[in-house]
């Protein structure tokens, strides 16, 4: 019998078809500077510099990591694509720049059409939510590398900004005030102590209900990770804002000394109970016995995005956020210190 492709494990007619399944939902995120469609070697953006002066494009790529593995758990797959593009463009909102197009990876060990696109109808859900479009990706199927249902996927954004308009942290003073913004839970960070302590410590299932979050520990565990981009384009629109930090992994103690200009003395303090902490971080805390620092070095502990401020400006911040339909809180203070993080 003649050796194929197809025996050997990759199906090139499957992948063809799944093209044809998400073609729709792909376009439904096309902006109009967007000059190809699906399927070509490589995509095309016109752009336009009418609107800077200066243009400067940001880019950043990231994964879900081992929330995947929760997916998998529960064979539910439209809400990762989700946290694929989250990750990636709210990264580059810290800059200040405004997410074009998105591009992602997919790698599965045999393709199931319905699965991928189940993915890639959440990857478009996401760039729905961050205005920008996806333009291109990668469907690799790779036999015996992943196992039986289980799949990889990373993301890329690109974002411009005009250079004057970089938010990059060298105008933070000590003063300032930090404005956190709430986020709907793990997001996509922290996952693999999250999974020792529940699934294989605990050994709870994923469809075990949990009172005190009001829902299944897996329907918590896959809640999206949330996108900043439309609510902070709009405040930067108005007012200064002097550095935004993302909350990934982490936590605040590390990403917060991030924004910083590499010789500024200063610390930021944030004051412990100035926002409400969601349920799931304290079930994790009390069920693993987890400290308390490492809590606040691993998880976001309810805020996905900090901004530092002027004082002057922070009360209108707050309402313009919350006209946005944000949850926001003053969450600390710039002060002079040593580059670091201060709980109080």
């Amino acid at each position: 019998m003649a050796l194929t492709y197809k025996a050997s494990g990759v199906d090139i007619s499957r992948g063809n078809r799944l093209v044809d399944i998400i073609r729709p939902v792909v376009r439904s995120t096309f902006k109009p500077y967007v000059m190809t469609d699906i399927g070509s070697f490589g995509a095309f953006c016109r752009l336009d510099t009418s609107r800077y002066k200066n243009p400067v494009l940001v880019s950043s790529t990231d994964g879900v990591g081992t929330k995947l593995k929760i997916a998998f758990m529960l064979n539910r797959h439209d809400t990762v694509g989700i946290d694929l593009v989250a990750m990636c463009v709210n990264d580059i909102l810290t800059s200040g720049a405004r997410p074009l197009f998105f591009l992602d990876y997919f790698a599965s060990g045999k393709l199931s059409t319905a699965q991928a696109a189940a993915v890639i109808s959440g990857i478009a859900a996401g760039c729905r939510a961050a205005d920008c479009s996806l333009i291109g990706g990668e469907t690799a199927e790779m036999p015996g590398f992943y196992g039986r249902g289980e799949y990889d996927l990373s993301g890329f954004a690109v974002g411009i900004v005009d250079r004057k308009a970089i938010i990059n942290g060298a105008g933070i003073k000590n003063g300032d005030m930090l404005i956190g913004l709430s986020s709907s839970g793990l997001h996509s960070n922290g996952y693999s102590l999250v999974r020792k302590l529940f699934f294989d410590i605990k050994k709870y299932s994923p469809r075990r209900k949990i009172k005190e979050l009001g829902c299944t520990l897996g329907e918590e565990l896959l809640r999206p990770t949330k996108i900043y981009v439309k609510s902070i384009l709009k405040v930067i629109r108005q007012y200064r804002v002097r550095g935004i930090a993302h909350i990934t992994g982490g936590g605040l103690t590390e990403n917060l000394p991030r924004i910083l200009p590499p010789k500024a003395e200063l610390k930021f303090v944030i004051e412990k109970g100035s926002w409400p902490v969601h349920g799931i971080f304290s079930l994790i805390q009390r069920t693993g016995a987890v400290p308390e620092r490492e809590m606040y070095r691993t998880f976001n502990m309810g805020i996905g995005l900090v901004l530092a401020v002027k004082k002057t400006d922070t009360r209108n911040i707050i309402k313009k956020l919350g006209r946005l339909g944000e949850k926001a809180f003053v969450i600390g203070r710039v002060e002079r210190g040593g580059r670091s993080v201060e709980y109080v």
